[in-house]
């Protein structure tokens, strides 16, 4: 029998971050932990980070809460709830971290340790030209060799004239571009964007038209003008049969990863099964999450033999995140051996 505490707890951005939806000031997380009452003092910890306007928890999102935390089912059997990813994802890797001996250790290896960094991208959130300038200028200061800018949250011609004023001063060679227009493209005009953009040896663009139009996204892959990521599109998809439709249908270049958006550790293995079976590059990003949920990604990445560079880059982001081993520097991010972690707030 376990026990389940769920502690709800709001993360404060340093400074209001822009996506083509929304201004995020504060991000709300709930911290999971588990033990079972033979062993209370090893305790497996999780998060469960719903994102608002873009996670399927819906409606139901508060009673599946009130309901986990009066579970007594051992919380490796609650990893079933395939409606509800984020949930999920916070209780798979409790699951892991008490199986484990309650260490913080979600998966085993080198990067634990300290002796394995991953290699990340710097994150440009929209902004004026001013500020997102700004943030380039102090990306490129702190070492990161690949910047992800999120785009279609200004005028378009203002983004134009930003990219090529960062090529002219960095050639691919020194810097990978990544964007991310989150859905923001009219399809009418998305082949044009593409074009103008491709002028700047982009390495990929997540995202260009919303999700929901796989027939224009799959012309827009075939035109090949950019590489195009799929992430938002891979929401709500939940069998293996609809996975391997949808890659069959658009064959997109990449796939990007958030297990808290898309069901957590299992669906994506899913995944990366069938990207490597149709040669589909991928990643796996952040939503968002706080330092628990960023070094659960970090080690899962680290198991899985990741040689392209993840989209791990948000632990700075907040005022008030969980203290751990976990830092960024010079474009990667590594434990310290030697970190210690907080105490999760009660």
């Amino acid at each position: 029998m376990d026990t389940i505490k769920i502690t709800p707890y709001n993360l404060h951005f340093k400074q209001p971050a822009q996506t083509s939806r929304s201004i995020l000031r504060h991000r709300k997380v709930y911290f999971v932990e588990a033990w079972n009452h033979q062993s209370p003092e090893r305790r497996g910890w999780g998060e469960i980070a719903p994102l608002d306007g873009l996670s399927p928890e819906g409606a139901d999102f508060h009673r599946i809460m009130s309901e986990l935390a009066h579970s007594t089912q051992p919380v490796s059997s609650l990893k079933k709830l395939t409606d509800y990813p984020a949930v999920r994802f916070g209780l798979e890797a409790a699951a892991l971290d008490l199986a484990n001996g309650g260490k913080r250790i979600w998966f085993q290896g080198g990067f634990v340790h300290g002796s394995k960094p991953i290699a990340i991208n710097g994150l440009i959130w929209m902004g004026d030209k001013t500020s997102m300038f700004s943030q380039i200028k102090e990306k490129l200061k702190n070492g990161y060799p690949c910047l992800k800018l999120k785009i279609g949250g200004i005028d378009f011609e203002e983004e134009v004239s930003l990219l090529r004023f960062i090529r002219s001063e960095f050639s691919t060679k020194d810097l990978e571009l990544r964007l991310d227009a989150n859905g923001s493209f009219d399809p009418n005009d998305a082949t044009e964007k593409l074009k103008r953009l491709s002028a700047f040896d982009i390495h990929s663009i997540e995202q260009p038209i919303a999700p929901g139009q796989q027939d224009t996204m799959a012309r827009l892959c075939s035109e090949n003008i950019i590489p195009i990521a799929l992430d938002e599109e891979l929401i709500g998809i939940k069998s293996p049969l609809e996975k391997e439709q949808l890659l069959k249908t658009i064959q997109p270049h990449y796939l990007i990863f958030k297990p808290s958006l898309i069901g957590g550790i299992v669906e994506t293995d899913q995944y990366i099964a069938l990207c490597k079976k149709q040669k589909t590059g991928w990643w796996i990003t952040s939503a968002l999450e706080s330092n628990v949920g960023l070094n659960i990604l970090a080690q899962y990445c680290y198991s899985l033999g990741v040689d392209q560079v993840q989209g791990l880059g948000t632990g700075k982001l907040f005022t008030n995140n969980i203290k751990s081993p976990l830092r960024e520097e010079k474009g990667l991010v590594l434990a310290n051996p030697n970190g210690t972690w907080a105490e999760l707030p009660s």
